[in-house]
């Protein structure tokens, strides 16, 4: 592949990058959107962080497949009960990743 062609290529991905995030900014700049709308999409982030935290916390992925992992041994899913406490309590995104790798790192020293 020539320098030309790799240019190009960053160039076309950087533009269908860009569109999806600068198309809805353009066209909805200029309107009010109905509340319900918006509450709607308040949600997005929240269900998004959800959806990726269970597949990481629940499943065990292997080369048949992914199944669920329920057990003592889960260090992440038993690092997430005192992280999560501690977001909860604390309000703190430092605190709380703090306390998710202390959690981790002991119970990786233990286990």
């Amino acid at each position: 592949m020539s320098q030309t062609e790799q240019l190009l290529l960053i160039a076309g991905m950087a533009v269908v990058t860009a569109i999806p995030r600068v198309l809805p900014l353009v066209l909805l700049s200029s309107r009010q959107l109905a509340a319900p709308f918006l509450r709607w999409l308040e949600m997005i982030p929240p269900a998004v962080l959800a959806a990726l935290l269970a597949s990481e916390l629940l499943l065990v992925k292997s080369e048949a497949g992914a199944s669920l992992f329920f057990s003592t041994e889960n260090v992440f899913l038993l690092a997430a009960l005192p992280t999560a406490l501690a977001g909860w309590v604390t309000g703190n995104f430092f605190a709380t990743v703090a306390v998710g790798m202390a959690s981790v790192a002991l119970l990786r020293y233990l286990f």
